[in-house]
């Protein structure tokens, strides 16, 4: 059987200079960060139809995900994954379009917004029943490897709470049977919706079940910025030199409530004032000043140029018109797939 590659009860440390790709990340989580900020305010206006549901205090893994990536591969984020959809190359104009409903956006206006992806692009687009996005990850890898493709991985992200569904299981012992080069990121914020840990699994460290599946195992802090790029690039490389599939658990707290119609009154206390509690944008903002990495105005120059993104996008998907009935809502999924079934 397969050894883990850390044992359960270590975390990797961040090193004492930030990773080389540290400043470029934490311009990537502001950005994140800033249009969530937008995307709440118009829900609350009611100009948001459906759901919001952000990924405050997860950024700095959702980065790491989607920043070691490469054309060809495979990615598979969830809701709280904007930093890493950016990342990986999400147009923002285009997640605003979805949450505005303009027939300009990639979903022409006929999903909720949290189900969009680019398939063609490698991002899938994510199913509700969480769990089943390994074994969705899993069979396009396979289909890459039978068509004779090289060079590629997949990742896929999970939440703790997804981790106890029979989907993952099915995926993860797929995965680690066919040997594809699968990473997945499996995010700790401690509450399942309102569930807490406890009432969600009984070992000890969720990462021991990598050995058991024949996965490499890692924790890591998931409120550092640069220990999410050290061990969530670290196993990017592994997977694509062909080592064993990758199972990393990042600890942290969601600092906001399932969705933006919770208003998560069920976290403690006594959980808010744990190390994994802390903003992980925060403490990377304080690390950059605290280590003079840039200047103050350069640093309020990226936070102009997040608001300035932002504020362009959502401009450009509220001008843009609501899906047509005649032209947009068809049973399959392209005008030219409806033409070639008449």
């Amino acid at each position: 059987m397969l050894q883990t590659a850390q044992r359960s009860s270590e975390t990797i440390k961040t090193k004492a200079v930030p990773h080389e790709r540290f400043l470029e990340a934490f311009r990537w989580m502001l950005l994140a960060r800033t249009f969530e900020e937008k995307l709440v305010s118009l829900y609350r206006g009611g100009l948001i139809t459906g759901g919001v549901y952000i990924g405050k205090g997860q950024e700095a893994v959702s980065v790491a995900c989607g920043l070691f990536l490469q054309k060809g591969d495979i990615f598979a984020p969830l809701i709280r994954d904007q930093a890493g959809r950016s990342a990986f190359g999400e147009p923002l104009v285009d997640v605003a379009r979805t949450y505005l409903g303009s027939r300009q956006g990639p979903m022409r206006g006929r999903d909720g917004n949290i189900h969009r992806g680019l398939p063609r692009q490698g991002q899938l687009a994510m199913i509700s029943h969480l769990g089943a996005m390994v074994s969705v990850t899993v069979g396009a890898l396979m289909a890459k490897r039978f068509k004779g493709e090289k060079n590629f991985i997949g990742l896929s992200c999970i939440g703790e709470g997804g981790m106890q569904t029979g989907s993952f299981h099915e995926g993860m012992n797929l995965a680690a049977v066919e040997q594809v080069p699968l990473v997945i990121v499996a995010t700790n914020n401690h509450y399942a919706y309102s569930t807490p840990n406890e009432r969600e699994f009984a070992c000890a460290e969720l990462v021991d079940r990598a050995k058991g599946y024949g996965f490499e195992g890692y924790n890591l802090d998931g409120t550092d910025l640069s220990a999410c790029l050290d061990v969530i690039g670290s196993a990017v490389k592994r997977a694509r030199a062909g080592r064993p599939p990758q199972l990393l658990v990042a600890s942290t707290l969601r600092l906001s409530g399932h969705g933006e119609h919770d208003d998560a009154s069920y976290v403690t206390d006594e959980i808010k004032r744990e190390p994994f509690a802390q903003d992980c944008l925060k403490r990377a903002d304080k690390l950059i000043v605290d280590l003079n990495l840039v200047d103050a105005k350069r640093l309020q120059g990226w936070r102009d140029d997040a608001a300035a993104q932002v504020d362009q996008a959502i401009t450009t998907a509220q001008k843009e018109a609501a899906p047509d009935a005649n032209e947009d809502w068809c049973a399959i999924s392209t005008r030219a797939l409806v033409d070639q079934a008449q």
